[in-house]
Order: C-alpha cells, then sequence, then structure tokens
C-alpha cells in the first residue's frame, strides 16, 4: 500500500484547478482530469506532501488548504492505495507549466463531464456539500469500472 494527497484548488470564479493526465508514459491516470498531488516522501506527513506536491506541479505555495477526506483506492491487481483528499482557496506565486499534463482552471458546473474517474465523481460531490466537513471513502475498481463505494462504512448506490 501507499500514500498519496489529492487538491483541488478553487478560486472565486467557481473553478478548480484540473490537471490533464497526458505526458507521463505508463500513467494510470493517462488523459484523465485530476487535481494535484502525488506519492509521499520518506518521513513526510500528508501536509508536507500536499505543499511540496503542489508546488512542484504548479509553482504555487499553498497558503489556505484544509484536509476534507481520506479515500481508500482499491483496484485489482494493484497496490492499496490510502489518498488524504484536500481543497485550497489561498496561495501565492505564478502558475507554471506542468511536466505531468496541463493545468487548466475549470469551472465546477462542467468538471463532472470531463473524463474523470468514476469515484471522483462521488467526492466531487462530497466536497461541495456544506455539511460533509469530512469524510472516509472507500472506491473498489475492476479496471476503469467503479464496482464499490463505501461512504463512512457504509456502502453507496452506484
Amino acid at each position: 500500500m501507499f500514500n498519496c494527497t489529492l487538491c483541488y484548488l478553487e478560486n472565486d470564479r467557481q473553478e478548480y484547478l484540473m490537471l490533464h493526465r497526458v505526458k507521463k508514459k505508463n500513467d494510470i491516470n493517462h488523459d484523465k482530469w485530476i487535481g494535484v498531488g502525488g506519492k509521499f516522501e520518506k518521513d513526510e506527513s500528508p501536509e508536507d506532501c500536499l505543499l511540496r506536491e503542489v508546488w512542484e506541479e504548479t509553482g504555487l505555495t499553498l497558503t489556505d488548504y484544509r484536509i476534507r477526506a481520506v479515500v481508500t483506492f482499491v483496484f485489482q491487481g494493484h497496490e492499496t492505495e490510502y489518498m488524504y483528499l484536500y481543497t485550497a482557496t489561498g496561495w501565492t506565486g505564478e502558475l507554471h507549466e506542468c511536466d505531468e499534463g496541463d493545468l487548466k482552471w475549470v469551472p465546477k458546473s462542467r468538471v463532472q463531464a470531463l473524463p474523470i474517474w468514476e469515484g471522483d465523481k462521488v467526492f466531487f460531490r462530497l466536497i461541495d456539500d456544506p455539511d460533509c466537513p469530512f469524510f472516509s471513502l472507500k472506491l473498489e475498481y475492476a479496471g476503469d469500472k467503479l464496482v464499490r463505494a463505501v461512504l463512512d462504512g457504509k456502502d453507496l448506490p452506484l
């Protein structure tokens, strides 16, 4: 198993900063749109990883962010992944080119229409829900197909 972070930066125009993963070879996320983040390095906390990965991929230094969830990914034939999901509304610096894909501000209302993972649609609904400040979500996949979603220990209908 491994740990990683993922962050969705939100601007005041109601957009998320999305990364279209098109530049890395052998990328499980190839051609998907996701947030920014990545795997923990030795001795990093979730926040250490978050800040480092966001800076490496965007050139931005987060100044206002919060953890929203722990998401467990189970992919048949792959190791289990624990992802610490964050949103951020404050940062400094200038956006730069990312070597993993193309960064683009996308209106929140259009995110669901992008090629995103099925499970991402579940957590986007949850992070946009003001009554859901923090959650634990388990997503089980067979290939690209979401076969089970469990929110705070309870199965969700698919």
